[in-house]
């Protein structure tokens, strides 16, 4: 078994998997017919753009320390270079500009609502996970201090 595979961490991954297939799902079923607004296309097009980048840095600067669980790996390190040092959830951050690209690709309502419901999701995974990250690291305060969780100098 995975050592941080516990009932909780299992829970956070398979809420994450369903809210995310419900978005995908979302989007073009609740895509709005007829015109769609070039601005709204063109935002979807840079977010999910921002979201693919984030991701790939993300895991890339991660690399061995990655797990789908809240909890760190016992013989991971705290990374905070890279992507890490613009946002400290790149791998979240990730799925929600993604999410908001996605939505407004399809113009979807039903998308945008389920991309909002995963930066909920997202912030409260984070939240809990930053539990297990200060009482692992002692830079850990520091670092979230000096660095934003999703939204680089913002949020």
């Amino acid at each position: 078994m995975h050592p941080n595979k516990s009932k909780s961490g299992r829970g956070w991954v398979m809420m994450q998997s369903i809210l995310l297939l419900a978005l995908v799902v979302a989007g073009p079923v609740g895509r709005v017919e007829g015109k769609v607004w070039k601005a709204a296309l063109e935002a979807g097009v840079v977010l999910f753009g921002v979201g693919a980048y984030l991701g790939v840095a993300g895991v890339r600067h991660l690399g061995r320390n990655r797990t789908p669980y809240p909890e760190p790996l016992p013989e991971a390190e705290l990374v905070t270079t890279g992507v890490y040092a613009w946002v400290r959830h790149p791998l979240y951050a990730c799925l929600i500009y993604a999410g908001f690209g996605w939505a407004l690709l399809f113009s979807s309502s039903p998308a945008l609502v389920m991309a909002v419901i995963n930066v909920v999701f997202f912030a409260a995974k984070a939240r809990c996970e930053e539990r297990w990250l200060r009482a692992r690291y002692p830079a850990y305060e520091a670092y979230s201090r000096r660095v934003k969780g999703f939204v680089p100098g913002i949020y």
